[in-house]
């Protein structure tokens, strides 16, 4: 199954839930469309998307589901009812949020996490993490892939500005599992940069798929 997380570019295809961009149809044509231009896969948000996304390609998606749960700093896919939902969408791999902040008062363990994922669902699982530490826990757990998403997300990187290079050699170095480079990346050398230092992929997505908010940054400069 190590064969699913794909190697090279993969596109995140999102848009803020107010943009004309947030529906399924449209999502789907951006995916489809990164998947022509060669694309090795992509990362999708909500099970209405996914499920939309899996009707027109075939490669690898990687499946999150953004939850705001009340007292609970964990978000991307904090729950194993949020795994199963984007798993049964159509996700071949399962992103969750792997920092080492707390967790769902009902699901505050996250080795029982992803080895529910892998047992109950059959499906890899990607840790997004935000420092080191949180990704040696998260492969000690069982991910199968570790990604620097969070970086410059949490409290504990909060001044620091993403891509994570520094942090994504250092889990190069440190550990033997795949490791993908995701926020931040606004170029394709930067993309290129995270491929030299180590990583097996590397996720872009405002750069290519955020038009609302590239929009906006040009309507400010310009004002």
């Amino acid at each position: 199954m190590i064969s699913q997380i794909p190697t090279g570019l993969i596109v995140s295809c999102q848009a803020p839930a107010d943009s004309p961009l947030h529906d399924p149809i449209v999502i789907a044509a951006m995916a489809r469309t990164a998947v022509n231009r060669g694309a090795a896969g992509v990362r999708i948000d909500t099970p209405a998307h996914i499920a939309a996304v899996r009707q027109q390609i075939s490669v690898p998606i990687i499946g999150i589901w953004k939850q705001q749960l009340p007292g609970c700093e964990i978000y991307i896919t904090p729950r194993f009812e949020d795994a199963r939902a984007i798993a049964d969408s159509g996700s071949d791999i399962i992103a969750i949020d792997a920092t080492l902040r707390n967790r769902p008062v009902a699901e505050p363990d996250l080795k029982t996490l992803i080895a529910r994922i892998h047992n109950e669902l059959g499906k890899l699982v990607m840790a997004d993490v935000d420092t080191i530490e949180a990704a040696i826990a998260a492969a000690e757990a069982g991910a199968d892939t570790v990604g620097t998403t969070l970086f410059g997300y949490t409290v504990e990187t909060q001044n620091l500005r993403p891509p994570g290079f520094e942090l994504l050699a250092q889990i190069v170095e440190k550990l033997k599992v795949p490791v993908i480079c995701e926020g931040g990346i606004a170029s394709p050398e930067m993309a290129k940069k995270a491929l030299d230092l180590g990583a097996n992929a590397v996720v872009v997505g405002t750069d290519i798929t955020g038009i609302d908010i590239k929009v906006a940054a040009y309507i400010a400069f310009l004002r």
